[in-house]
């Protein structure tokens, strides 16, 4: 584990954002699955090893697995707020470690530099962190529920991102170079014969984009996206604006898995009549596989006996 600061933990995904955008946030992980789309434009661009048909479906095989093999990895997150997109520096910084707990991903934060603030509080906080992954690991009724409730969301996602199977309509228009490696690259754009069966689904009416595919591996590598039209949140409560942009980026982390290492948000709107921006850049790095709740426990118990001894108590 890297160095810590006191933590909080709890279960589920703990993220927390000034304004939730449950379903944009999720965006990037959906556009790649697009490419599925029966309806999608393919235009081979020079010579393929294989159709791409098979290329696609190994490229939604491979970010499947990478979002499962994600809950097994630590990792460093740094986000940077600005003020506006165009801002060369943040005006907040926050780092954490996310350590995953097979229930969800649990945030220690980290100062500035990534440098423990308090041994006293970290050794706490850790052996608190011990007793919830000895929870995790075992097999009672109370677990089987709570990790029942991680599959039902996992499942809402990929829900939704069968429900564009049919949204969007991909054209294979080029090849770029990135670190001695081919990407192909989609442009993406609504399928106007497409019809949304819910509220979230109509998103993908208002977004259209580019995904970039590391043809060695048919893994996922870039997607960035722009709305188009201007976005209607819980029930008219909340819109995000007409030309909010989002990105990401992802690297091979290891051989043979690709994980997120940056992500760029530049969302302009209105949470009720206030209105609200987010530009927020975070990198994520340091990954180092923990393994499901009963390996990483050990890994928390390395990180105990490396501390000094508490000190006597009073």
């Amino acid at each position: 584990m890297h160095s810590l600061s006191p933590c909080y933990m709890e279960r589920g995904h703990a993220v927390s954002r000034s304004w939730k955008l449950p379903v944009l946030l999720r965006l990037p992980f959906c556009f790649l699955l697009l490419v599925l789309s029966g309806t999608a434009q393919q235009h081979p661009v020079g010579t393929s090893p294989s159709a791409p048909s098979d290329l696609l479906d190994r490229v939604v095989a491979n970010l499947k697995r990478s979002e499962v093999l994600l809950d097994q990895y630590e990792r460093v997150q740094r986000m940077e707020r600005r003020k506006t997109g165009s801002d060369r520096d943040p005006f907040d910084t926050k780092m954490w470690l996310l350590f995953p707990g097979g229930t969800g991903v649990h945030k220690f934060p980290l100062a500035a530099e990534g440098k423990l603030l308090s041994t006293e509080g970290y050794r706490n906080d850790l052996e608190k962190f011990e007793k919830f992954l000895v929870w995790a690991a075992q097999d009672g009724t109370a677990q089987k529920e709570a990790y029942a409730k991680v599959e039902r969301r996992r499942k809402e996602r990929f829900d939704l991102i069968d429900a564009t199977l049919q949204a969007f309509r991909f054209t294979l228009v080029g090849k770029e170079m990135r670190d001695n490696r081919t990407l192909l690259r989609y442009s993406m754009t609504p399928n106007p014969k497409y019809k949304p069966t819910s509220r979230n689904t109509t998103i993908f009416t208002k977004v259209s984009g580019t995904i970039w595919i590391d043809e060695q591996s048919s893994e996922l590598a870039k997607v960035e996206g722009n709305v188009t039209s201007d976005i209607s949140l819980a029930l008219f409560l909340a819109k995000v604006y007409k030309g909010s942009h989002f990105m990401q980026e992802r690297y091979q982390i290891v051989p043979g898995i690709w994980e997120p290492t940056y992500e760029q948000y530049d969302f302009d709107g209105r949470k009720f009549l206030s209105p609200v921006s987010i530009h927020e850049r975070t990198f994520y790095s340091n990954y180092k596989r923990v393994g499901p709740p009963k390996e990483a426990v050990e890994v928390v118990r390395a990180e105990l006996r490396k501390l000094p001894a508490a000190p006597p108590t009073q």
